[in-house]
């Protein structure tokens, strides 16, 4: 898209609603950063005359959450040697939130498909016992409430690995377990939805099937038929069982701590972003939420997404208004200086 410099002219910005402009991206996955996307979206925003929006970067327990949390609550990052989803040491990093009162860990940090390259795969040994690491180190470092960020894991071990590793380490020494989910599926499908993009082929999905349902009738609760038990290839499912895990809805639980509501009302239009918008948009991830939510308060939506493959039908359920294509920091800040200069925002 050619770049766009001149503002408007005075007459429409002094006609202009004064209400800023909310944007509320996703992190484009494995390229850009949510808060990038956002820095990127408000250059163009005023490049093109608009007054400095609201960022707002948002995630729903996978990539990025991390960021996302410390930018609204503040923090410091550490690390902790850890095991990767094949069992190799790594040191990986996870942040301690409040003077140290709480921690987030990403599952992705010590046990992510993104660890694992692509010859590597193997959804049956791939184990979370780096994400239990990691738990238990920020247990060791006093935090009373450990976030647990559940998206982008190469595992489907029902979280077996991770509770042999926080057993290994002494427990939790008190602390209360919140595990941010990216599906909403039940313990029992973790196989059969999420295992085939970490390796498996049907034989193999039916054999993972066949372990969580022996884990799970192994425990003393049962995961089984439970909402979000089976997020992180049912490592939600495993801290539920036996650690009496409190298992919420990412995209939810990182709007309510944004006060997305509260922002979204105070603004004029909306503009989402993430790195494909499609179908699964419309299945709990954030930026479906927030459109949703915009669309329910009369608040325009507008989407500069990295590939947009989502259908009218899915398009007019979310009521987005328009939606830009643009995959570099660059095309984004062009992208937002175009919609400007519109005139729809």
């Amino acid at each position: 898209m050619p770049a766009v410099s001149s503002p408007p002219n005075s007459s429409d910005a002094a006609t202009r609603d004064a209400r800023p402009l909310l944007v509320a991206p996703d992190s484009f996955k494995g390229t850009l950063r949510a808060s990038a996307v956002a820095a990127a979206i408000g250059r163009g925003l005023e490049r093109a005359g608009l007054a400095p929006p609201d960022l707002m970067p948002v995630a729903d327990g996978g990539e990025g959450t991390q960021e996302v949390v410390l930018l609204a609550l503040g923090g410091q990052t550490t690390a902790a040697p850890a095991r990767d989803p094949l069992g190799r040491t790594l040191t990986a990093g996870f942040a301690l939130l409040e003077q140290g009162a709480g921690a987030i860990v990403e599952v992705a940090a010590a046990s992510g498909l993104p660890l694992v390259a692509q010859d590597e795969r193997d959804a049956e040994r791939a184990s979370s016992h780096g994400t239990g690491d990691l738990i238990a180190a920020a247990a060791r470092e006093g935090a009373e409430t450990i976030l647990v960020a559940a998206g982008g894991s190469a595992t489907t071990d029902g979280g077996a690995g991770a509770l042999e590793a926080i057993a290994e380490h002494g427990g939790l020494r008190g602390a209360r377990l919140i595990v941010l989910c990216d599906a909403r599926i039940p313990f029992e499908d973790a196989a059969a939805v999420f295992a085939p993009q970490k390796g498996a082929d049907p034989e193999m999905v039916m054999r993972l099937e066949q372990r969580l349902a022996d884990l799970a009738a192994s425990w003393e609760r049962d995961p089984r038929g439970v909402p979000l038990t089976g997020a992180a290839g049912g490592l939600a499912g495993g801290l539920w069982a036996h650690h009496d895990a409190d298992l919420v809805l990412g995209s939810r639980f990182i709007l309510e701590l944004l006060g997305a509501r509260e922002r979204m009302l105070a603004a004029r239009a909306l503009i989402i972003g993430e790195g494909r918008l499609d179908a699964t948009t419309l299945e709990g991830k954030i930026v479906g939420e927030i459109a949703t939510d915009a669309r329910q308060n009369g608040v325009p939506c507008h989407a500069i997404v990295g590939q947009d493959a989502l259908d009218l039908f899915g398009r007019r359920i979310l009521d987005i208004q328009t939606v830009t294509e643009a995959g570099t920091l660059g095309a984004l800040e062009d992208a937002a200086a175009a919609l400007a200069l519109s005139g729809v925002l």
